[in-house]
């Protein structure tokens, strides 16, 4: 595994890669960092990836945005095209959960043509006014050094996950979540209830699959399964008993996730034809 800093977007980013072969980018959640994917980059590494796992500008190790907390999902986007030019990664498949779900779907609709193809977890490319109020969240911004946040955080992640995960793994999952910048977190939160590339999505050129559980509390499945029907070529998976963090939940994710690698890459190649 190799650790380094690299220069993006006017910051220094901290990036792991591991492996050789196709580039795979894999984005976290929400307040989160590449962690998220510890148990799934060696294993994608052993089935002959080069997998990239970056900390978003404030997340992680990673240092802060030039303009302090991102708020618009484009901006983090247009990051990743950056980092992904100055990685050199030819061709990459994309891969995210929740808002960096969203990202790849934005990235898709923005740059489909480069992208082998695209897996967006928990996302439905569309703005969130059911669960989200963006006031509410403004008023989050101003309490967000309240000693409470890390409860919320600790007891909204429990909340999420799905049944099928273990009382062990889930509380795992949690507790690593507490960790987050509220300042960061709820700043990108606003960036999920307001983005929107909905009226975009049947310009994706790109083999894309879109990925929810049916115990995600922040998502309906059927706005995830309508925003695959808009997309051309795309494929819809509900995972049962799974909640808002599939990378996280399901035990051997890497294997799930290379066989729907496998399906894109065929897919690509078949269109290329």
């Amino acid at each position: 595994m190799r650790a380094d800093y690299v220069e993006v977007g006017g910051t220094r980013a901290f990036v792991l890669e591991e492996g050789e072969g196709r580039p795979v980018l894999c984005l976290h959640t929400a307040g989160q960092n590449g962690v998220q994917w510890r148990e799934v980059q060696p294993r994608l590494a052993e089935l002959g990836y080069r997998v990239v796992v970056p900390d978003l500008p404030g997340h992680g190790r990673s240092e802060p945005a030039p303009g302090g907390p991102v708020r618009d999902l484009g901006v983090y986007a247009q990051w990743c095209e950056e980092l992904m030019d100055r990685l050199g990664m030819d061709r990459p498949f994309v891969v995210g959960c929740s808002i960096g779900g969203a990202i790849t779907l934005q990235l898709a609709v923005r740059r489909g043509e480069r992208l082998a193809g695209a897996v967006a977890l928990a996302a439905h490319g569309g703005t969130d006014s059911t669960m989200l109020s963006v006031r509410g969240l403004e008023r989050e911004l101003v309490d967000s050094a309240a000693p409470s946040r890390s409860d919320r955080t600790y007891l909204g992640t429990l909340a999420v996950v799905g049944r099928r995960v273990a009382a062990e793994r889930a509380e795992l999952i949690a507790r690593m979540h507490r960790r987050e910048d509220p300042e960061i977190s709820t700043s990108d939160l606003i960036g999920w209830a307001t983005h929107d590339v909905l009226a975009t999505l049947d310009g994706v050129a790109c083999p894309t699959h879109l990925v929810v559980g049916d115990d995600d509390l922040w998502l309906d499945p059927a706005d995830v399964r309508r925003a695959a029907e808009l997309i051309p070529d795309s494929r819809f998976t509900l995972l049962e008993g799974i909640g808002h963090y599939p990378m996280e939940e399901v035990e051997g994710f890497a294997d799930v996730l290379h066989g729907w690698l496998g399906e894109l890459g065929a897919r690509e190649s078949g269109g290329a034809a």
